[in-house]
């Protein structure tokens, strides 16, 4: 049985009044079991290069109804380098902007024929980013 586990860390010393730290692990399992993720697709690419323009990085599959999870990164060290990160296929909803050095961990409903995962670079220049899927088959 495959075990991944993911641990995300917050602290910081002068956000709130207090101090803040908090620490929480998850490990990605099958839906509705203990059993884990037994499957990952790895992707990187270099070159999306069209400002604004989506750049499909994931497909939805019909065939893939159970858990999963998606990992992306922005790989670039420039403030001005940013994907907007986009769900759907003809109509796209965006869910947020991951700018320089950022990343995001999300559960995934790839069965779903409008859960296109798609990115916009901010600049016409090639921008790296980093995408992870780990599924159940």
């Amino acid at each position: 049985m495959a075990t991944t586990t993911a641990t995300i860390t917050l602290t910081s010393s002068d956000l709130t009044a207090d101090a803040l730290s908090l620490s929480k692990t998850m490990t990605m399992t099958k839906a509705g079991g203990a059993e884990g993720l037994d499957r990952v697709k790895y992707i990187k690419e270099i070159n999306a290069s069209t400002a604004g323009t989506n750049v499909e990085v994931l497909a939805s599959d019909n065939s893939q109804t159970k858990a999963s999870k998606v990992y992306i990164a922005n790989l670039s060290t420039t403030d001005s380098e940013y994907f907007n990160v986009h769900i759907g296929t003809s109509s796209t909803q965006e869910i947020g902007r991951l700018y320089a050095g950022d990343w995001m961990l999300v559960p995934w409903t790839q069965s779903d024929a409008n859960a296109d995962i798609l990115l916009a670079p901010s600049v016409a220049t090639a921008m790296a980013y980093e995408v992870i899927l780990f599924r159940e088959v």
